[in-house]
């Protein structure tokens, strides 16, 4: 290894070719017997301490390698993590984090110290530098988006963009579209990472005092890592750790934009559904924090006590049910929402007493119900294409308290159908409700196509776009899975939505608002067109890989 100690232009070659074979095979233990480390460490002590040899030749791009090299190949083995510890890789990572070069070496920085924080074994040794390791953190996971904005993606002139910046996002190949895309690719990355490296204190319930800071979990909410990183769950994943721990549950109770947040996600079709429920159920069970959270999740999670599985997790319905219901008789006498006091008792009525009532009810009365049932079904859809929205609600109420609970489709169709009426009438909180609720009752959840068109649009009339937009895509697989057309075609106002919530919901958009009015000296352009030409090629981009990741593309 001792060529790439040579003071000459041949270090990045030599690096380059050791990042392939990093990222190719972690695992493989040659390079690191040879002294891997240690080299790699003399490359970030002399990047870090030697301005004058950082800007000579290629040197630029070294730090960015080395510790590239080092977040690979302790990646998978506690082994070789303990080696980069022994190496002395910790002091020259912490002066990339802290931003001693730029924000491409905080995110490799942030990469290789989340691997060594992730072992046992190399925790304390990355926790030597606890304090400010996780302030460094936390603030660059809040600010990293507006960093890369303002130093790269808002910087429209090709000559005023840092040329090493663009040669490794690109690997010198793409113009100025591709380095964007890659761009907001590493974005979304250094922020997940950073989340990760969190989450390796917070699980331990280390530092919960400072990660628990108000305004840091305001801005959790906000960091969902875009469909570009859609296999992280970024800020949800970090709030559902801390609410294991008493602490953090206490203060996310506090926060009702947390709250509210963790309620929105609970009643979406994203990937991360559960965990807002998850989240939501842990706070209840809490007694400590029960009542402090009641009043605002329990409109929500009504809505879902008929759910029976979500991914891996059965009769989760019931779990809610039992959570919401836990002192039911007592909880008459401690919540003072009559709303919510209102909704727990149709909660019981639902899930208790109409099961009871139902329990013994032979299959020649279900039948006869359903008959009934589909009667005043099409009753109500004849007053609904007449334009009397209201009536027709009244009349699929009267359906679906006749409907046996375990008419499950039939009860889908009359809560879908009664979020049509309530979007007529432009009320999207009973059509999101009702919605969520056919939803809850698809098979598989989440996969009643007209129900998530009508939930997109509710939340779009609410300006609620990533779960308006979460909607779409899934409404949008419904219909090319469904479709017997070789040449599948997105129905036009779907493609029209998408197009709009892509845009408001952009890595971006929050840094772009902030730097936009700004007096700083960065061109930003102002081609409208431009914009939506990225993000029509990004939405198509998106849509595939989400349409991947569910194994439901056509």
């Amino acid at each position: 290894m001792s060529v790439i100690n040579r003071d000459d232009q041949q270090h990045v070659l030599v690096l380059s070719g050791l990042w392939n074979i990093a990222m190719a095979q972690p695992d493989d233990p040659e390079f690191i017997s040879l002294g891997l480390f240690d080299c790699m460490v003399s490359l970030l002590e002399k990047g870090t301490n030697d301005r004058s040899w950082l800007l000579r030749d290629q040197n630029i791009y070294i730090p960015y390698y080395a510790a590239h090299v080092i977040g690979s190949y302790t990646m998978n083995k506690v082994e070789f993590a303990e080696k980069a510890v022994l190496a002395g890789v910790i002091p020259p990572l912490m002066e990339l984090l802290r931003g001693k070069i730029s924000w491409v070496e905080q995110r490799v920085a942030v990469r290789a110290l989340g691997h060594l924080a992730s072992y046992e074994r190399t925790f304390e040794a990355v926790a030597a530098y606890e304090e400010e390791l996780v302030r460094l953190t936390m603030n660059l996971a809040s600010t990293c988006l507006d960093q890369v904005y303002t130093k790269f993606v808002g910087v429209k002139d090709d000559n005023k963009r840092s040329k090493y910046h663009c040669d490794l996002l690109t690997r010198g190949v793409g113009g100025l579209e591709m380095e964007n895309r890659k761009a907001e690719e590493w974005a979304s990355q250094l922020q997940c990472w950073s989340l990760y490296l969190l989450n390796c204190f917070a699980c331990k319930e280390r530092s919960l005092n400072l990660i628990c800071n108000q305004g840091f979990l305001v801005d959790l909410c906000g960091m969902w890592g875009g469909l570009v990183n859609h296999s992280s769950p970024a800020g949800v994943g970090l709030i559902r750790i801390l609410c294991y721990s008493k602490y953090g549950r206490q203060n996310i109770s506090e926060s009702k934009q947390v709250l509210e947040n963790l309620c929105h996600l609970s009643r979406s079709s994203d990937d991360w559904q559960y965990m807002g429920i998850d989240c939501l159920l842990l706070l209840l069970k809490d007694i400590d924090t029960r009542y402090k959270v009641i009043e605002i999740v329990t409109m929500f999670l009504i809505d879902l006590v008929e759910l029976k599985s979500l991914g891996d997790r059965s009769n989760l319905g019931e779990n809610i049910t039992k959570t919401l219901l836990l002192d039911y008789k007592q909880s008459k006498f401690r919540i003072k929402n009559s709303h919510v006091l209102k909704a727990l008792q149709q909660t019981w009525e639902l899930k208790v007493e109409r099961r009871k009532r139902e329990k013994t009810m032979s299959v020649e009365k279900i039948e006869e119900k359903r008959v009934l049932v589909n009667l005043i079904k099409q009753q109500a859809n004849h007053v609904f294409w007449l334009g009397d929205a209201e009536e027709a609600i009244k009349m699929y109420n009267e359906a679906l308290d006749t409907c046996p609970l375990r008419l499950r489709k039939e009860r889908m169709v009359l809560y879908s159908n009664r979020a049509q009426c309530y979007l007529l009438l432009r009320d999207p909180d009973a059509a999101i409700r009702d919605s969520t609720r056919a939803l809850c009752l698809s098979n598989p959840t989440n996969a009643h196509g007209k129900s998530l068109w009508r939930r997109s649009q509710a939340y779009d009339m609410k300006g609620l776009a990533k779960e308006s937009l979460m909607d779409c895509i899934m409404f949008i697989n419904s219909v090319t899975t469904t479709t017997t057309n070789k040449r599948v075609k997105i129905p036009y106002y779907a493609a029209r939505m998408i197009s709009k919530q892509m845009e408001a919901t952009w890595l971006f958009v929050n840094a772009q608002s902030k730097f936009t009015r700004s007096d700083d000296d960065y061109e930003i352009s102002s081609n409208e067109d431009d914009h939506q030409l990225e993000c029509d090629e990004m939405m198509r981009q998106m849509m595939m890989m989400m349409m991947e990741k569910k194994s439901i593309a056509s």
